[in-house]
Parts: structure tokens; sequence; C-alpha cells
């Protein structure tokens, strides 16, 4: 048999904590056909590991990128990092099924204007993305501010029984059409006012077709725990597993929380299956939330509608020039865009080094100035969290953004280097792979990554992504 690629003299992560080895893997189609030394005459293209690593492609399973890999297909803020699967439709806000009447609300503008939502369907937008066919995979949930606003004219009040049932009604279509599940975004004025009845009762339609729900929760400042049993008390009910995203500890006040949260997270998954992720940096990133003004700590402006010669400042030198006072200055810019630092790094690594934790990067593709997390989550924790601060091994780091992620959101035979696995791949040097991205300069492909394979085929290597692109869809429950 002469395989398409064979992959000579690699150390292989295999992306299920088994410990590295040595060895050759053979390529056929979109599969890895074998592990094992083999003859470099046997296949018709031969790639020289030279000793690096080789290991299962990275899935983002916290994306913003709705709307991108459609109109952006080359993907290369994701496939340079080694992403080659990228989960959508995160925080409540997804690109479907969606229709607008009028500009996107608070914070699914996040995803783009009004023309970028046209996709009635999930069916509409799947066909979409087919047709597109990005560098990466892309697999979707449907965001529960998206159902909302669907239905109801005003964002800022409760759901009634009859927009209820349309919003369940939507999301039914979508699980048959291949939704991952559910996710939420109640820390957004757009969705606060729903209440937890609200949110179980759609939770409730994803049981019967293996659905999951994630969520960005009502808060993850001081009412952190109340918040977190508040989301395990909807996965409960309607009995499906739970994704916290993006945990963390935000505020000043609350650094150092992160030892009740995790503790909470412990207790919990004794009786219920529960998870989390998160990005590798003490900055969190969104639209400019008023109740997040303080003086405690410094806050990015990234993007203002209303005063656009203030991007790229920090809100205090703004306020500053405008000769007003902090929440002013603020209430000035709307809508705006901002990066918090608001996180206590101790709280960051022990959040990452969590058994149950999966690594998202949470970034901004349409965002001017961007996070660097857009960028550079994946090396980072490589280089910076595994290599520099050893905060875990090489192989559970691997796992944590692969195989943990491909079993938690049921992408079957993706993140993980076995027989008749998909071929989605990265080689990497783990002595020289780093993240380049920095607040300053947030748009820099990582160092290190010296070639991405997505279903078989070479989709980037010399900091290039190819002309020919290979990425999929990926319904749920589907090889």
């Amino acid at each position: 048999m002469l395989f398409d690629i064979i992959i000579k003299n690699v150390e292989i992560v295999d992306g299920m904590s088994s410990k590295a080895y040595f060895s050759d893997v053979a390529i056929l189609g979109d599969r890895i056909a074998e592990i094992a030394p083999m003859d470099a005459g046997l296949a018709k293209h031969v790639i020289e590991g030279q000793g690096k690593v080789l290991s299962p492609g990275f899935i983002d399973v916290h994306t913003h990128d709705d709307t991108n890999v459609i109109r952006y297909p080359e993907c290369l803020p994701k496939i340079s990092q080694g992403v080659t699967t990228v989960i959508v439709g995160n925080c409540g806000i997804s690109a479907s099924p969606a229709v607008l009447a009028n500009e996107p609300p608070d914070p699914m503008n996040l995803l783009g204007q009004q023309k970028d939502f046209k996709y009635p369907t999930f069916a509409h937008y799947a066909d979409a993305v087919m047709t597109a066919q990005p560098a990466v995979n892309v697999a979707a949930l449907v965001g529960h501010t998206t159902l909302r606003n669907n239905v109801m004219d005003e964002l800022l009040r409760e759901a009634s029984e009859s927009e209820l049932l349309s919003m369940k009604a939507t999301l039914l279509q979508a699980l048959e059409q291949g939704a991952l599940g559910l996710s939420s975004g109640l820390a957004y004025a757009s969705a606060k006012q729903a209440t937890a009845e609200e949110v179980m009762s759609l939770a409730e339609v994803l049981a019967d077709h293996g659905g999951i729900y994630t969520t960005h929760m009502r808060t993850e400042f001081e009412a952190i725990l109340e918040a977190m049993e508040e989301a395990f008390e909807t996965g409960k009910h309607a009995k499906v597993p739970v994704v916290i995203s993006h945990l963390k500890c935000a505020g000043a006040g609350n650094w150092g929380r992160t030892v009740e949260v995790l503790e909470l997270m412990e207790e919990t998954v004794k009786n219920q299956d529960v998870s989390c992720d998160c990005y590798p940096y003490s900055a969190s990133s969104s639209t400019l939330d008023l109740k997040q003004v303080t003086d405690e700590i410094d806050i990015f402006i990234t993007w203002s509608e209303a005063l656009p010669k203030f991007a790229g400042q920090m809100l205090k030198d703004i306020a500053k020039q405008m000769d007003l006072p902090l929440l002013e200055a603020a209430k000035a810019l709307q809508p705006a865009g901002a990066v918090y630092h608001c996180m206590d790094e101790a709280d960051v690594e022990r959040v990452l080094k969590y058994r149950l934790t999966m690594v998202g990067s949470d970034g901004l593709p349409n965002d001017p100035h961007p996070h660097p997390r857009l960028w550079g989550t994946f090396p980072k924790v490589l280089s910076h969290y595994c290599r520099d601060r050893k905060l875990f091994s090489l192989e559970e780091a691997v796992h944590k953004m692969t195989g943990l992620s491909a079993q938690r959101y049921n992408l079957k035979q993706r993140g993980i280097i076995e027989k008749g696995a998909f071929a989605d791949l990265v080689i990497f040097d783990k002595n020289r792979i780093k993240d380049t991205a920095t607040f300053e300069d947030p748009i820099s492909v990582a160092d290190g990554i010296d070639c991405v394979l997505v279903n078989g085929h070479i989709s980037y290597s010399n900091k290039e992504v190819a002309k020919n692109r290979f990425g999929r869809f990926i319904y749920r429950h589907k090889e």
C-alpha cells in the first residue's frame, strides 16, 4: 500500500495523556493509517519530523469565530497556533439560527454587523461553512441570547411562555441539524433578565439529543459561587453536562477565591458531569461594561463607535483627557470594547492546572486591537505554563487542548493520535514554541509551529496558510 503522507521521526504526544514516544505516522486520505517505524518509500510525500513533537491539532473550545470562518476562511489567527478545530456559538451568542430586524444587540455585535447574520436556520449556517471551506474544522453551539433576540422585541425582560416555546422549537431544530448544544451569556444585559427557569426549560431540549450546556455565568465577581450553583442546577434539572466558560475570579476583591471555586467543582463532579475551560491570561476582553468600570484595575479601550479617536488607550487616560470621572468617560465611549486586567496570575494558574479544565482562547477576531489570546493562547500554554512554569507535563498540556476537549464535545475520532483517527495534526518544536502576540502588539503569529495538517492535508507551514483549505463542518455525533 502506498500512503499519502508519512511523517518520519517524531515524538508522538497522543492527546490521551499517554507517555510520549518516538515513531512514524502514516496518513491515507483523511485518517491516520499506521503508527510504526516505516520506510519513506511507502508514501507519496514524506515529512521529516527531525525529532520534533507530533500532537493532535489543538481544539479551541471557546471561540467567537462564527462569521469569521466564512468571511476569512484562511483562519490565520487559529491555524498559525496549531488549532485545527474551533467551537463557535459561545457565551449565548451565535450566528445561527438568527434573524435580525436591526443591528445586533450587545454582545452579539462582537460577531459582526447585521449583514453578517444571514442564517435563519442552523442548517443554513452549516452549509455556508462547508461552502466557504475554512482552513479549520468548525462545530457550533446555539446561543441563548440569539434565540431570545429572534422572538423578543425587548431583551431587558423575562421571556413570555409563547416566546419560550418558540425558542425551544428553534433549539430543537438546530439540534436535529447537528448543533452541539446550548450556550448562555447570563452576565450580559441582553440575557440577564432571563430567569433560571427560562434557561432550564431550554436546557431540557438538550437531553434527548446528547447536547451540552455551556455558560458564561451571571457573574464571575463576588457572587461567583451562587452563579456556579445556578449553572450546575440547570444541568442537573436537564440531565445534561455543564461547561463553565472561561472560569475565573474577576475583580481585585475576588482574587484568591479560585480555591473555593475549584472545591465546589470537585464536590459537584462527584454527582454531576461538569467541567470548565479557561484562557492563559490574567486579563479578559469583551464589550465595555459599565458595571465593570473601576479604578482598581487597568481598562484598555480597544474600540469605540462614539469616539473612535480614543481607541488604543487606557480608560483612565481617556477620562483625564475628557476631564470626566471614569464612569462618565466610559458612558461617552459607548458602544465600545475593552480589555480588563481583572485577574490574579495565581488564580489563572490554579484554574489552568485543574484536571477538568480545557483550553479555549475566547478571542474576539473582529476587534481592531484584539486581546493577544486570539493569536497566542495555545503556544502560551506550551511555552510559558508547560515549559517555563512547569505547571504540568507536555502530555497533560496537550491533553487539555486536544483529547479532553474532543471527548467533552463528542468530536468523534478527533483530538487523539491513534490508528483510524482523523489526521488533524501539528508538528512543533517544544523547545522553541512561543506566543509572540502581546497586549501592545497582539496580531502576531507564533514561533515554533512547523506544520499543521487538517483532515490529512498540509494546511499550514512556514508561517503560511496553504492555498487549498480542508476544514469541515462537524455535526454532533457524526464522523
